[in-house]
């Protein structure tokens, strides 16, 4: 942050010790670290709340896109349907599942655990 290397911090604390005075050099200390304690503090919150800000602001952006993007999504299904129903006008609309149209033509229920597999089975019992 202020690159204060080893040799320069050498030079203030004896400068420090030299004004301030040996005796009153620890309390000189505390003092200083308490301030630097609230410093980290206050910096460390102004930080935090910046930060939510910034978050806030994202994402209200991404509730606008998803807004968007389900208009959208919303226009397009309606079209479909629109299309859709004007091109079957009249006919029924299928909401179960799909008929079964090929049926075997065997009426009678396959039994299950047959000695013998069904024709046309590949599977070989070893």
């Amino acid at each position: 942050m202020f690159d204060i290397g080893a040799a320069e911090l050498l030079v203030i604390i004896i400068v420090a010790v030299i004004v301030i005075g040996p005796k009153d050099f620890p309390l000189a200390m505390r003092v200083a670290g308490r301030w630097i304690g609230k410093a980290r503090r206050v910096s460390a919150h102004f930080r935090s709340g910046i930060d939510s800000m910034v978050r806030e602001a994202e994402l209200e952006d991404m509730e606008k896109k998803w807004k968007a993007q389900n208009e959208e999504i919303m226009r397009r299904s309606a079209a479909l349907t629109t299309e859709t129903s004007e091109a079957e006008a009249g006919a029924p609309m299928m909401t179960g599942p799909p008929p079964v149209d090929s049926l075997p033509d065997d009426p009678a229920p396959a039994e299950t655990g047959s000695a013998t597999p069904p024709k046309g089975s590949d599977n070989v019992q070893g």
